[in-house]
This record gives structure tokens, C-alpha cells and sequence, in this order.
């Protein structure tokens, strides 16, 4: 990604993405001890907490445990939620946030996910989220791009 485009990307997420920008902020700085990894113009951490993966702002959070594949699918997955709150603003946390953890967390819905093996980006807005994030992620974050390039901050 070019240095323009990150730029804009980033003072969009700290302007018209503000709210759900400062909650990734804080996150990142109580997991500041774990791997981070650029990502475009977004931050991506390697968490280790017993937790799968979010978005917020320009901050993405997956689990450090992975193995490399499922990593890499999350990472695109969450990506495009940033993508997601780069467009929608102040309207992600209701329009995205809420349904997303909602999907992801009620019982009813992760029995329902289960016993009728839905996948779960087959709903709004993880469907979204994967479009966005699989059409733009192979073009910051190449799938062969070896491990190590991990960074701590």
C-alpha cells in the first residue's frame, strides 16, 4: 500500500472512525506486550488472551495461538472490518460492531452456528467483512510472507 494511501487511511480512522479508533487504542496498549504486525495502514496484534479475533478502527486483534493459515484468513477477515469502519464512522460500533458480537457470542446463535453448520461469515456484516477483507488483503499482507517478519512494540 502506498504512503499516501496509508496516510489518508489512518486520519480516516482517527477522524470519521474516532469512537471505535480509541477503544482499538486501548486494547493495543493492554496487549502492548504481544507480536504486532503492520497491515496496510492497520495494526495488527497477536494477542494471547482466551479470545478469538475484533476490529476496531485501525486495530485488529487475533489470536496469537493460530496456526499460520488460519491466522492469515483471520487477519484478512478483520481487515476488512477496518475497512468497514472506514466507511461507515461513527455508525461501525451500532451497524457492525453490536451484530458482530451478537453473531459471535449468543448462545442461541453459536447453537444455531453448530447444529446447522452455518459458517459464520455466511451473515451480515461477517459476509461483508470478508469480501472487503479478501479482496484487499493478499495486497498488503502477501499469504507466502514468512513469519519472522513479526515485530514487537
Amino acid at each position: 500500500m502506498k504512503r499516501w494511501k496509508i496516510a489518508i487511511y489512518r486520519l480516516w480512522q482517527w477522524t470519521w472512525g474516532l469512537p471505535q479508533t480509541l477503544l482499538g487504542l486501548a486494547m493495543a496498549i493492554k496487549y502492548r506486550r504481544c507480536p504486532h504486525k503492520r497491515v496496510g495502514g492497520a495494526l495488527a496484534t497477536l494477542h494471547d488472551g482466551d479470545w478469538g479475533g475484533v476490529s476496531l478502527g485501525m486495530f485488529i486483534f487475533v489470536p496469537g495461538d493460530l496456526r499460520s493459515e488460519q491466522k492469515q484468513r483471520m487477519l484478512a477477515h478483520e481487515y476488512g472490518h477496518t475497512f468497514q469502519s472506514a466507511l461507515l464512522g461513527p455508525l461501525y460500533l451500532p451497524a457492525v460492531g453490536i451484530p458482530s458480537f451478537l453473531w459471535a457470542n449468543l448462545p442461541r446463535n453459536v447453537k444455531k452456528r453448530s447444529l446447522q453448520h452455518i459458517p459464520y461469515e455466511s451473515h451480515y456484516p461477517e459476509n461483508w467483512a470478508e469480501q472487503l477483507g479478501h479482496k484487499h488483503f493478499p495486497k498488503v499482507w502477501p499469504l507466502s510472507r514468512p513469519s519472522e517478519q513479526e515485530e514487537r512494540i
